[in-house]
């Protein structure tokens, strides 16, 4: 059985909320021991992720089991790796029970609503992980850095997400928040892929655009959002992300670490004997066959 740690992550720091830190202060600190390893082969990548990947099936199950409720939130800048960090973490479970939420921007009737109020509805039922691809922390990121939301907004969303985030913790469910932390070099790299490899088109949107050159207002956001939102009972767990195989598969690792459950019982399994014919003849029906072109 993986037991989860109650352990504040490396690097925060208590008094946090008082003094917060210059801009990229904390997060070198952080990402400075990671960030000297190298990128993990493929080989070896697709062989640890094998590995993952059947632990996460074993949770799913015990999920399912125990009627768990967990909420997984991703965050970080445009082009740190959310999106495959994402799709590696669900790709072989079911999304029945691993929900992945991308909220679209919101309509005028969203905008007139108390504002974490539409993401409140998707939060998890019993046998339920439901993962936020960007979350409420839009406010204190995007929204606060090109001006869809005013100082007084950001302010008191600041002030109210830690009430918020501790009653959904006492309402049973398990809240994770994962920033993804790229460096400005990679960041360039990703988006300018983004143009130049069709494939990744639809990824780059008018806004990666704009925040582009706005990477200190974002990084003094996140520290604001680091300093109001860290908690003791919903901390944020920082995840350098220069590496893709390599934040991928320590994401994956920490989640497993960090939700407590136990691989169940199987019955064994052996396959049926397939019915006989009984005088079935398959008809010949003018039905079309696509191409053959590979």
């Amino acid at each position: 059985m993986r037991k989860g740690k109650k352990d504040k992550p490396d690097g925060i720091d208590e008094t946090a909320d008082k003094t917060p830190p210059a801009a990229g202060e904390k997060i070198a600190a952080r990402s400075a021991e990671p960030g000297e390893k190298q990128q993990i082969s493929t080989k070896e990548y697709n062989k640890a992720l094998h590995e993952l990947h059947v632990e996460l099936v074993k949770l799913q199950q015990w999920v399912l089991h125990k009627g768990l409720k967990v909420c997984i939130v991703f965050e970080g800048r445009d082009g740190a790796g959310k999106g495959g960090t994402i799709k590696a973490l669900t790709e072989r479970v079911s999304p029945r029970v691993f929900r992945v939420i991308a909220l679209p921007a919101p309509n005028e009737r969203e905008k007139s609503q108390m504002y974490v109020q539409r993401y409140l509805s998707h939060l998890p039922a019993a046998g339920e992980v439901v993962i936020f691809d960007r979350s409420w922390y839009n406010r204190a990121g995007v929204e606060r850095v090109l001006g869809f939301c005013t100082p007084q907004q950001t302010e008191e969303f600041l002030r109210a997400t830690p009430l918020v985030e501790k009653a959904i913790v006492n309402s049973g469910v398990i809240l994770l928040k994962y920033w993804l932390e790229v460096s400005p070099e990679e960041q360039t790299r990703r988006l300018k892929s983004r143009f130049e490899d069709g494939r990744k088109i639809w990824k780059l949107s008018p806004l990666d655009l704009k925040s582009y050159n706005r990477w200190y207002d974002y990084s003094r956001a996140r520290d604001a959002m680091f300093a109001a939102t860290d908690t003791e009972f919903a901390p944020w767990f920082i995840a350098p992300s220069d590496r893709k195989r390599n934040v991928r598969l320590n994401i994956i690792s920490d989640i497993l670490q960090r939700v407590p459950y136990k691989e169940l019982p199987r019955d064994k399994i052996t396959l049926p004997k397939r019915q006989k014919a009984g005088g079935y003849v398959q008809p010949d029906l003018p039905v079309k066959t696509i191409a053959q072109r590979y």
